[in-house]
């Protein structure tokens, strides 16, 4: 299974699942904290990252014409984020700023980014709500980020939510919140959790039917023989 062909199948599958299959690989600091999806009706995403470092605003340093310059790495951002990746923007959990709003996110959506994550805030909530890009951060956020956060740093290692992300890490993204995959470990979690949701939506339909979690969650031999016979 190629990057791309698996960034496809992720999108099918739960953060639940992944957070499971990378849990037996090792990994368990891998699952966001406190960045949830800025609305109830997105869509999943699946992508590459592309970041972005921020640390604290200093008055001499964050004004408003550095902001507005194109080589300011924030702003870099909005015009070389790939086409399909996902921007991770690294606001230390500060939540009191916005990191951007609508305008920025709508150059985004019109760009072909997949989504945008943040740990810290976003301004504009509704009207960013209303684009349909699937924006997952720490909450609304009305305050400019001049006033908390000076971007360094553009496609270079990054901490988002408490969790490691190194650039071309796969985020995954879902009502849940989001987990980052490395790499490496991308392709063999995209087909083992695809496998895993499989057998779990048969799992489902046994007990929906009346059956006893009892030897059908875990499944037990006569269970895994049953769904073998279940999906052909």
């Amino acid at each position: 299974m190629d990057l791309a062909e698996a960034i496809k199948t992720l999108t099918g599958v739960s953060t639940a699942t992944l957070t499971s299959q990378l849990s037996k690989r090792g990994l368990n600091k891998v699952f966001m904290k406190g960045v949830r999806p800025l609305s109830a009706s997105q869509p999943r995403f699946a992508g590459e990252a592309y970041t972005v470092r921020m640390i604290p605003a200093r008055e001499d340093l964050g004004t408003y014409e550095t902001l507005r310059s194109p080589d300011n790495p924030a702003r870099k951002a909005i015009e070389h984020c790939p086409a399909g990746k996902v921007l991770v923007i690294d606001a230390r959990g500060v939540t009191e700023a916005a990191v951007g709003g609508d305008i920025l996110f709508a150059r985004l959506q019109v760009r072909g980014v997949a989504g945008l994550v943040t740990d810290g805030g976003v301004r504009d909530a509704e009207e960013v709500r209303a684009l349909g890009l699937p924006v997952q951060c720490a909450g609304p956020a009305a305050p400019a980020s001049i006033g908390a956060h000076f971007a360094v740093g553009l496609d270079e290692p990054v901490a988002c939510g408490g969790v490691a992300v190194m650039p071309g890490d796969v985020l995954v993204g879902d009502g849940d919140g989001v987990v980052v995959i490395p790499r490496k470990l991308v392709a063999e979690v995209a087909r083992d959790g695809a496998e895993q949701e499989r057998l779990e939506r048969f799992l489902q339909q046994k007990v929906r039917g009346g059956a006893s979690i009892v030897g059908v969650y875990p499944p037990n031999e006569a269970t895994l023989a049953e769904y073998k016979t279940w999906k052909g």
